[in-house]
């Protein structure tokens, strides 16, 4: 899958623009606070019907404007032609539509248009919360399985109808039987799913750290749950007076981690910036391959701000990586260094080029 062109309009700091892209390696180019990020932030948008960041939908919009929208021509790996328009509205919220229909649910969007990004705000899989942890690869699996996406939606759901009955201090257990039973239901399906995919990614992200870091240090993700040693139904049980002195759920699949450890030690405790990046890129390139083999389209890959804290023999392999084969189809680059990117374009074969960016203003070099 490719994105062909894409019209943006009031979208943060882009006014209007039309970008036609070619189908290997699109390069961005220009100082800090110019733009690069945003038009990367704007094709998430359209694939994933949600920010990259954790902004709200309305701090997309163009400051002094009421409305940012998005379109984007694809161009799906069975060659047919697809047309996303995506537009949000301060005080109406977003619309969506795939060639000029609106969907009924968002959540049918999901997972038609994968998208990886790696961005520097991705220190958070190892510095931040579980939460952020558990968001990633909530992201993934709805793209790689709508199953998925409705059964999480349905636990948390009925999460939050059994953390008001705990704060509103209902006792009677009965009363908490149908809403424990769905939750237990949804939570069996999300656990498995999970742990299957940490099992399937694991070996890949150790061998990409291996290769980029060029170290023979053994790197793994630990899945984390407290469903790996009991059912919730027993979680409900034993955590039941708890829960009611807290007014929450304290355990579930909800708080569920997903733990790097690099040589038997946690990456977030004794990690450099260096070591952190370099698995976070090894991460998102083994979700690429995941994403590439279960949804059957290739994945955009997005690369932003690519070469910070990463010395140039690592930035090398990255690049090798993702071009000795050709698994890894369109990909975007952005970096303030024109060294760098053109070092980057002067290694890569196929095609590729060059958009130089300013003040939201983007100019494809000839």
């Amino acid at each position: 899958m490719v994105i062909e062109r894409v019209d943006i309009l009031d979208f943060k700091n882009i006014c209007e623009t039309r970008l036609e892209f070619s189908e290997g390696v699109n390069c961005l180019l220009g100082r800090n606070g110019m733009g690069k990020s945003n038009l990367l932030e704007a094709l998430h948008f359209v694939c994933m019907a949600r920010p990259m960041t954790s902004l709200p939908d309305a701090g997309m919009i163009r400051h002094g404007e009421n409305t940012a929208s998005v379109q984007a021509a694809f161009r799906m790996d069975n060659g047919s032609a697809e047309k996303v328009t995506i537009a949000v509205t301060r005080g109406k919220g977003k619309s969506l539509r795939r060639n000029g229909k609106e969907y009924p649910r968002l959540s049918d969007h999901i997972g038609r248009f994968p998208i990886v990004s790696v961005t520097p705000a991705d220190a958070e899989l190892v510095g931040g919360t579980a939460q952020e942890r558990r968001r990633m690869a909530d992201m993934v699996l709805s793209q790689a399985n709508p199953a998925y996406l409705t059964q999480l939606i349905r636990y948390n759901k009925a999460l939050q109808t059994r953390n008001s009955m705990l704060k509103a201090g209902v006792a009677d257990p009965l009363l908490y039987e149908s809403v424990e039973t769905l939750m237990a239901e949804c939570a069996a399906a999300i656990h498995g799913w999970r742990r299957e995919w940490v099992e399937q990614i694991k070996g890949e992200i150790a061998d990409n750290y291996r290769f980029i870091a060029a170290t023979d240090g053994e790197l793994t993700i630990e899945y984390q749950s407290s469903l790996n040693d009991a059912g919730m139904e027993e979680i409900f049980a034993r955590n039941r007076k708890r829960d009611m002195m807290l007014g929450h759920t304290s355990a579930g699949i909800h708080r569920d981690d997903i733990v790097p450890v690099l040589d038997g030690f946690s990456l977030k405790s004794f990690g450099s910036q260096g070591q952190v990046k370099t698995f976070t890129i090894a991460l998102k390139l083994a979700i690429f391959n995941y994403l590439k083999a279960t949804g059957g389209e290739t994945p955009l890959l997005l690369l932003d701000d690519i070469f910070d804290k990463l010395d140039s023999s690592r930035v090398g392999r990255i690049m090798e990586l993702v071009s000795r084969s050709d698994a890894f189809g369109q990909i975007f680059i952005s970096d303030t260094n024109r060294e760098h990117l053109d070092e980057t374009l002067a290694s890569l074969s196929g095609p590729k080029q060059l958009i130089m960016v300013e003040d939201g203003v983007f100019n494809v070099q000839q």
